[in-house]
């Protein structure tokens, strides 16, 4: 697990960026902190729990103020900004930039761009954008699914039957996120799922190969990303081991410190493993709204009990 960075290359390709400015790391820059700063209070010299880490960003309301000020004092702004090791600096709303912004970016040699977005849009859609994209990931071995809304990872040994049971249920209907290689991103207090872009919408079956679900399936089978609700875990059916046959107690496997739902399902012949998933993906999301089959069947039972002793 890692929490990587960003080119600041590839975050101005993604934005369709205007280089007004390019330092001489713009190729080795990243970005490393999943939010941006206006810089209004250290255009005020108040660098107090100032982040230089963080993507800078000026607006409407600092360009109104730098405006009142002499060129001379404009210019120790941008100095005081730029003698920061800063990723860089984005004016909004295609502001014409100060001649003094320029010559100080040049001079201190820091990267200044441009965008035509406001201010908000730009601030919000960067700070998704570093959400996603800077978020903690691990990988796991699995087919992750959309099934009926619940985001499905079936993991287990190769060959028990994950591709194939996935291959019925987005038959039925339901979406693939990952096959093979599922990566998992903490976004907020949630796992969100995707593949790796070079395997995305491709699953193996033996016997067949590799096929695209998308081209055969169409658009409806495949999915971007999906969060993860629950696990399901295949495993060959050992007649020694005692499975849980009543459900009443909640299992959770932790990962990125997030605890998700889990169940073991015991493989044999015979048993339909893609309607015992979508059982257990409706069952997972009834019991997230805290109504427990087994449980009220427990209680009834208590209850009948109670009545005959009484």
């Amino acid at each position: 697990m890692a929490i990587q960075g960003i080119k600041v290359s590839d975050f101005v390709k993604a934005f369709g960026l205007e280089i007004l400015n390019q330092s001489s790391e713009f190729d080795s820059a990243v970005l490393t902190v999943k939010d941006v700063n206006r810089p209004g209070l250290q255009f005020l010299n108040f660098f107090d729990y100032f982040d230089p880490h963080r993507l800078q960003v000026i607006g409407k309301a600092e360009f109104t103020y730098l405006g009142g000020l002499r060129s001379d004092q404009r210019r120790k702004c941008f100095d005081d900004i730029f003698l920061y090791d800063i990723p860089a600096l984005v004016i909004s709303r295609n502001l014409e930039c100060f001649p003094e912004c320029l010559e100080s970016a040049v001079q201190n040699d820091r990267t200044l761009l441009r965008t035509k977005a406001t201010t908000v849009d730009f601030s919000s859609h960067a700070i998704d954008y570093l959400n996603h994209a800077l978020a903690p990931c691990v990988t796991r071995h699995g087919v992750l699914l959309d099934v009926n809304g619940e985001g499905v990872m079936i993991t287990g040994d190769s060959g028990i039957g994950k591709s194939e049971t996935a291959i019925e249920l987005i038959a039925r209907g339901h979406r693939l996120v990952a096959d093979d290689a599922v990566e998992l991103r903490r976004i907020s207090d949630h796992l969100i799922g995707t593949a790796p872009e070079i395997i995305r919408h491709y699953i193996e079956l033996r016997g067949i190969g590799i096929i695209d679900v998308r081209q055969l399936y169409g658009l409806r089978a495949v999915k971007t990303e999906s969060q993860l609700d629950l696990i399901v875990h295949f495993e060959q059916w050992d007649n020694e081991k005692f499975y849980d046959r009543l459900g009443i107690d909640d299992h959770y496997e932790e990962l990125l410190d997030v605890r998700i739902p889990s169940i073991t399902i015991p493989v044999r012949p015979g048993r339909n493993l893609a309607t015992i998933v979508e059982v257990a993906a409706m069952n997972n999301r009834h019991r997230s709204y805290g109504f427990n089959a087994a449980q009220e069947l427990a209680r009834r039972v208590d209850e009948r009990a109670e009545g005959k002793r009484s």
